[in-house]
């Protein structure tokens, strides 16, 4: 009992000073963690969330999973457009996108093939100041499962950030889950999709 005790918190405590780079799945952790653990792990710092989700072998993936992160970052390309892409395609990269890749997997990670087969990613993200990146939605009702909105901030003596989140059906969209902010400058930053 107690070895399980330390074991956990020697997991927990990699996660916080590594800020979840080595995550409880990598293979230095395999030998500590029972199998039905290492399954599906969740690892957590701060107040932000960090998720790893690995498939068994009888829940393998749907080819929409497959494509869901390709067709994610190319919608949300699309978005930034020429003039606002070239400037935080880096930190996006780096930050913001592994973000949206863990979300997915972890809102999706439940569900039946059969029914992430039925998914779809939205074409078209929203222009001018409109927050829409893209959702992933059933295509044969239309309902979407999750939305992934960026909205731009102006904090007073900072200047413009732009703020990466998402919404999920589990919570009727209500709770704004924060991906993170990249700063933009203290100029107004042009209309998404110029």
């Amino acid at each position: 009992m107690m070895k399980k005790w330390i074991q956990k918190s020697l997991v927990v405590a990699v996660a916080l000073l590594t800020f979840g780079v080595i995550s409880p799945n990598h293979i230095i952790w395999e030998n500590l963690l029972d199998e039905k653990a290492h399954q599906k792990s969740i690892s957590s710092h701060n107040t932000e969330h960090t998720y790893s989700v690995e498939w068994s072998e009888e829940q393998q993936p749907s080819s929409f999973l497959e494509d869901a992160v390709h067709l994610a970052k190319e919608q949300s390309l699309l978005k930034f457009g020429s003039r606002i892409g070239p400037v935080i395609a880096d930190e996006f990269d780096e930050i913001i996108f592994p973000k949206i890749q863990e979300a997915i997997e972890m809102t999706l990670v439940d569900l039946d093939h059969q029914k992430l087969n039925s998914l779809a990613i939205s074409e078209n993200p929203s222009g001018n100041h409109s927050e829409k990146m893209f959702h992933i939605y059933e295509s044969t009702t239309g309902s979407d499962i999750i939305r992934f909105h960026v909205r731009t901030d102006r904090k007073p003596q900072d200047g413009y950030y732009f703020n990466f989140h998402y919404h999920t059906v589990q919570d009727q969209f209500a709770k704004h889950y924060k991906l993170g902010d990249i700063y933009w400058s203290k100029n107004m930053p042009p209309k998404w999709l110029s």
